[in-house]
């Protein structure tokens, strides 16, 4: 072999060689970035593990032991690393409800993917803890693992539950809730909004509140409006809105923006109250009151208008019989007293109404007390309206109070005229009714008995089933704010029950009402007043009055009756002076006639100071005062002697004389 070609074969093979050292380098620093690379991998998966807020638990898949663990499961649950790595899971009580023994780990491990979305573990010291578990297979070296990511939802779940919690407070509270979104549009409503508009959910989300616009508010009220809730702030007031039917309600709302996590509005939350019906009996209450200072008003009035026309109808009937039957001035005279008489019947209407009277039940015929009212009703009703008096023949009598049956007539003909829209008629009458077992069987709210009816009737418009069930309730009225009460047919209610009786409605819109009042019969005598004014006048058996009276006309007036009667009288206007007088007279005071209400000392006690120097003298109060006003001085009871202004001769010599009579019984059964 020649030198070129050995030469030629050594520097091939040397290059061969040179090309493999090369391989193998570059093959080395391949490895070694590949290593770096996992090395960097694996730092970064460290990083990850260790600094995750879920927790990672790796167990081996064939042996079921913990391989590794990060620090948040075991911050979570209250294990050590050492607790945790080379136990079989099924050893760790946290998680013994997933793998409780081998075989059910090797079912587990079999699925290669479980999930659980609300597991309940427990900590190591007996914590509960609610977590989401998902677990899955890998392949890792040749070697299957379990990863397992658990994590926390305890303050989720807490969330989740408080959220149950308020919108089943947000359902079942008694206002409205409306929330909607930036623009305005409702995106949830609650129950209690349909309650109070008659709108369902759905008849309204993705709707503008402006539905529920009744025209009561004008524009630049929602400009101004929707300015407050836009620029942040909340926005409180009433305002009218219409119901889904049309009818009118008031309600209080309050509306306030919501805001997120970055302070954008993104809601607007409104909770709203109806207060229609707290309206309405707000302005009965002060209706009411009204009624009650009317009523204080009356009641001062009465007093002194009856002391006014005590001394007119005195000094007319003093008069009266200084003067001959066959003198014109003795009619002139008469008409003074009959217009005074009628005065008083209207000052006791006018207490009727403001319901100042107390109750003293009498036997009356129904008719007699009927009529006296009808000219008090017509002006009542008015002109326009018709008014029909139908009396019955051999009425039944009853016994109740005379101003009640006033109160009666005045409130059902109030009702009457205001159910008439412009021209109509009312009809009052009455008759007699008997109600046995087997009628009052077929015909709920019947009492079997006697009754005495009084009916009013009109051809107004008339009232439905469902107001006919509410008509007798305290404040309830279907009448504008201002023009009722609520407190007539109450009161209505109140008297015929009182007076062990029972009222009947019957009713048809459009036709008019019927108010059918059944009194219980009264079997007895009626007073005759027509007897008592023909009866002779007593006069005086020589007895001595005490006269106490703070008002000098009547003062004046009284003494010169007494005297007319016969009577001495010593007469004074100060309770002081009475007690100095009765202290110097000199001898017997058989009664004292005295004003209830006075300066310094009222008439009971100025009584009580005089009997204990005269323990057989008589009392006599009188007074021009309510006798609601009179009863809560103690004067007025079935005990006591009362004399009520304006009272005429007759009346004060009648009353002077029983006051006296009772001196005499006493005088008369020491005797025997």
């Amino acid at each position: 072999m020649s030198d070129i070609n050995v030469e030629t074969q050594f520097l091939f093979a040397n290059d061969e060689l040179h090309q493999r050292i090369t391989l193998r380098e570059e093959e080395l620093r391949k490895q070694e970035r590949i290593g770096e690379a996992l090395q960097d991998s694996e730092k970064r998966y460290r990083r990850l593990f260790e600094s995750a807020k879920d927790g990672i638990l790796i167990l081996d898949a064939d042996t079921g032991k913990v391989v590794d663990v990060n620090p948040f499961l075991m911050q979570l649950l209250g294990y050590s690393y050492d607790e945790f790595c080379g136990k079989y899971i099924w050893e760790i009580g946290a998680f013994k409800d997933i793998a409780a023994s081998k075989d059910a780990f090797n079912l587990l491990q079999e699925n290669e993917y479980i999930r659980y979305e609300d597991l309940p573990l427990e900590t190591k010291n007996g914590q509960p803890v609610a977590v989401e578990f998902v677990s899955n297979v890998y392949l890792v070296d040749h070697s299957k693992v379990i990863q397992c990511n658990i994590r926390d939802i305890t303050a989720h779940k807490r969330a989740k539950a408080e959220r149950i919690r308020l919108m089943a407070a947000i359902e079942q509270v008694g206002e409205a809730i409306v929330m909607t979104d930036a623009q305005g549009i409702i995106q949830y409503v609650n129950p209690a909004f349909k309650q109070v508009t008659g709108y369902r959910g759905r008849e309204v989300v993705g709707q503008n509140p402006r539905i529920l616009k009744s025209g009561k508010q004008d524009e630049l009220f929602y400009r101004n409006l929707w300015d407050t809730i836009s620029n942040g702030k909340t926005w409180t007031g009433r305002m009218v809105n219409k119901r889904k039917d049309g009818s009118l309600y008031t309600e209080e709302a309050t509306i306030s923006p919501v805001r997120d996590a970055l302070g954008q509005i993104t809601n607007y939350v409104s909770v709203q109250r109806d207060i229609t019906d707290h309206l309405r009996l707000a302005a009965q209450y002060q209706q009411a009151q009204k009624m009650e200072a009317v009523g204080l008003l009356a009641g001062g009035v009465a007093h002194d208008f009856n002391n006014m026309l005590s001394v007119i109808l005195g000094y007319a009937e003093l008069a009266l019989l200084k003067v001959d039957s066959g003198q014109s001035l003795r009619t002139n005279l008469e008409e003074i007293i009959k217009a005074a008489d009628r005065s008083a019947d209207m000052t006791r209407q006018l207490l009727a109404f403001a319901r100042k009277q107390t109750i003293i039940p009498v036997v009356l015929d129904l008719n007699r007390a009927v009529g006296s009212m009808l000219k008090m009703i017509k002006r009542l009703i008015g002109e326009d309206i018709d008014l029909a008096w139908m009396p019955t023949a051999d009425l039944y009598q009853v016994k109740m109070d005379p101003v009640q049956v006033d109160q009666l007539l005045a409130n059902l003909c109030v009702n009457a005229r205001d159910a008439i829209a412009d021209v109509g008629k009312v009809t009052i009458e009455t008759g007699n009714a008997v109600f046995d077992e087997t009628y009052c069987v077929d015909h709920p709210g019947f009492i079997a008995g006697e009754y005495a009816l009084l009916a009013v009737s009109d051809d107004g418009c008339g009232m439905d089933k469902e107001t006919i069930d509410q008509i007798f309730e305290p404040f309830f009225t279907s009448k504008e704010i201002g023009k009722g009460t609520g407190l007539g047919l109450a009161m209505v209610y109140g008297i015929v029950k009182q007076n062990n009786g029972f009222i009947n409605v019957y009713s048809e819109p459009g036709i008019g009402t019927t108010f059918r009042i059944y009194l219980s019969r009264h079997v007895g005598p009626a007073s005759d007043m027509s007897r008592e004014k023909a009866a002779e006048i007593p006069l005086s058996r020589g007895e001595t009055v005490l006269l106490v009276e703070d008002e000098p006309a009547i003062l004046s007036m009284g003494k010169i009756m007494l005297e007319q009667l016969g009577y001495l009288v010593l007469a004074t206007d100060r309770p002081g002076e009475a007690i100095r007088m009765a202290e110097e007279h000199a001898g017997e005071i058989q009664l004292l006639l005295t004003d209830v209400v006075m300066p310094n000392m009222n008439g009971r006690d100025l009584a009580v100071r005089l009997h204990s120097l005269y323990p057989s003298m008589k009392s006599l109060f009188m007074s021009g005062y309510t006798a609601d006003v009179i009863a809560h001085r103690g004067v007025l009871d079935k005990s006591v002697n009362f004399l009520q202004k304006p009272f005429s001769l007759r009346d004060l010599a009648v009353k002077v004389r029983q006051a006296l009579k009772e001196v005499e019984m006493e005088i008369g059964s020491k005797k025997s």
